[in-house]
């Protein structure tokens, strides 16, 4: 009998050690830019999930959040709109390796009811650096631009808008810039306020306007910000959205990072309405960006 009981009760106890190391496969935890979440992220783990049963848990903090917590190990893949630096961060992001898995653009926003609708790149860097600050100098009324900015220069944000528009990552924008501490804060700022203008991610700022908030993204250089216009490369300032890892991809991970660049992932990345991989053929030459292309897992197979 009492054979019998010690026997049942191993029993249990395997059951619970094997039940719990299959909960923990079927767990991933990802975190990164509230832009890369919105691209396709939020999408993506939702599809997954229902293919596989895998849960992929999202939070939110942004790129260089995504990056750390993937090079800590604290999250399974970060999510961000900007390169690691190994180089200027060797402890923080020094293990860090990037899938790039779709492509997104940097945009201009205005309030919706502002009359302006596009503006020059030659325009767009004299904005931001206060040589332009009143609309009447972009087409608009007699007003001052209010010009909103994320805190810091190594945000997703900061660091390609200085890399992409100025390429410069040490460039010094407007001293008497409204700065705020995220992309949320800065979208809702600029939706609030006729005379405000500021920089953003098309996927973020696409959500909000197809929900009809009050926003308006505007035209660079005559070319509209849309998924087509990013993969062909005509909206100028396209940039790739990464997962990051620590290492090289492996296991569930990878597996998850397979399928999204599958044709299965991809067609839910453009379903989201973001620019994918395969439709980005020949942006690869085009962005003149690259930064530690050897910690770019998927850099020699891209279109």
């Amino acid at each position: 009998m009492t054979k019998t009981i010690g026997k049942v009760m191993m029993a249990v106890l395997l059951l619970g050690i094997f039940c719990g190391t299959a909960t923990a496969a079927e767990m991933m935890k990802w975190t990164g830019c509230g832009i890369t979440k919105i691209a396709f992220m939020a999408e993506a783990a939702d599809a997954y999930k229902k293919k596989t049963g895998v849960v992929i848990s999202l939070s939110g903090g942004g790129a260089t959040k995504g990056i750390r917590a993937a090079n800590s190990g604290e999250v399974d893949m970060g999510g961000n709109c900007r390169p690691s630096l190994p180089g200027k961060f060797p402890a923080e992001e020094g293990e860090v390796y990037l899938t790039v898995v779709a492509w997104d653009a940097l945009v201009p926003i205005v309030q919706k009811d502002n009359p302006v609708d596009s503006i020059t790149t030659e325009n767009l860097k004299k904005v931001l650096q206060g040589e332009i600050t009143n609309w009447k100098d972009l087409g608009g009324p007699d007003q001052k631009i209010l010009l909103v900015t994320r805190t810091g220069k190594t945000n997703g944000v900061g660091y390609m808008a200085r890399k992409i528009i100025f390429n410069d990552p040490d460039v010094d924008f407007a001293a008497d810039a409204l700065v705020l501490k995220s992309t949320g804060p800065v979208e809702n700022k600029i939706k609030s306020d006729v005379t405000a203008f500021g920089l953003t991610g098309f996927s973020s700022a696409k959500k909000r306007v197809d929900s009809g908030e009050s926003m308006k993204i505007l035209a660079v250089d005559g070319h509209k910000a849309d998924a087509a216009s990013i993969a062909s490369g005509s909206y100028s300032t396209f940039r790739p959205l990464f997962i990051s890892t620590k290492g090289k991809p492996a296991g569930e991970v990878k597996a998850f990072l397979d399928w999204l660049l599958s044709d299965e992932g991809q067609g839910v990345v453009e379903a989201a309405g973001t620019a994918s991989v395969r439709q980005s053929v020949g942006l690869k030459a085009k962005f003149k960006h690259w930064e530690t292309t050897d910690r770019i897992v998927n850099f020699d197979s891209l279109p």
